[in-house]
């Protein structure tokens, strides 16, 4: 494995290229940038629920993010610019263009945040992981969560005159209790945050459906004001989608719901599985 002071060099030499972009380069030294290997270590990993069932979400910024910041980068003295990219649907992730070295790892998603400060910035919850990428040897790392809801189909989706009907399901994952626990700690708390604000009927001819991907002539929504959903938590609830949808199609479907409480500033969406429909 490189010492960390060559790391050190190529990560200059690589954040420099970066930062240079498309900017014309007169200094012959310069070019020699090119010279060193782009990053190319690689962090897997997912992201599971208590009892170890993937957490899934949306695929892009509505889902769960990762987030990296690099320690040997830090510990050097230098502002530390953290790496963020998104889970898959299924709560898993990937990537393969990074240095050798010490990171802090964290997700963010419809669950309880991993990392909490208070008004005044002091930690009072920490359950990032601190890792070690080694040349040559892909790091795997798993995060156990508390989802904000379950969202499960009662029944498999039925096709009635062009319309996908879908039974569900919506629970509390965390009892509202334990949810406002966790969240006080970091003095900002109000019991709206705990209320389910809508369920999405996804449609798409992917199975990757959701926020970003799906068709929005057949997909439907249903807002819910105040604690409106608190009865029909645990109750089966009928959904619908909206038009006709010609015969011979095949369809993806997913069900979303989220409660009124953002992380890293975005109310996310837990879902089902995707399903698939064959419109007769």
């Amino acid at each position: 494995m490189e010492d960390n002071s060559m790391n050190n060099i190529k990560r200059i030499a690589f954040y420099a290229l970066a930062a240079a972009g498309l900017m014309s380069v007169a200094s012959c030294s310069l070019f020699k940038i090119d010279n060193y290997e782009a990053p190319d270590e690689t962090i897997r990993g997912r992201v599971v629920d208590m009892d170890g069932n993937p957490v899934l979400t949306d695929q892009g910024s509505e889902g769960i993010r990762v987030r990296l910041l690099d320690l040997e980068w830090e510990a050097a003295g230098n502002e530390v610019t953290p790496q963020d990219f998104n889970c898959m649907p299924d709560g898993t992730f990937q990537n393969t263009k990074l240095f050798p070295g010490r990171y802090n790892v964290t997700v963010d998603g419809p669950f309880v945040p991993l990392v909490m400060d208070d008004a005044q910035g002091v930690p009072v919850a920490d359950n990032s992981q601190n890792i070690e990428i080694i040349k040559g040897k892909p790091c795997e790392v798993e995060f156990m969560v508390q989802p904000f809801l379950n969202v499960e189909f009662v029944d498999y989706p039925q096709v009635s005159d062009g319309k996908i009907v879908a039974k569900v399901r919506v629970s509390r994952a965390i009892s509202k209790n334990d949810l406002k626990d966790a969240i006080s700690q970091t003095g900002d708390w109000k019991d709206e945050y705990a209320n389910v604000t809508d369920i999405q009927l996804y449609v798409g001819y992917n199975s990757s459906i959701g926020y970003r991907s799906h068709d929005s002539e057949w997909s439907s929504y249903v807002e819910y004001s105040g604690s409106a959903f608190e009865s029909k938590l645990g109750k089966e609830i009928e959904l619908r989608t909206n038009g006709v949808i010609p015969s011979g199609r095949k369809m993806y479907v997913r069900v979303a719901a989220r409660i009124n409480y953002q992380t890293a500033n975005v109310r996310r969406y837990n879902y089902t599985e995707p399903l698939e429909v064959l419109i007769p």
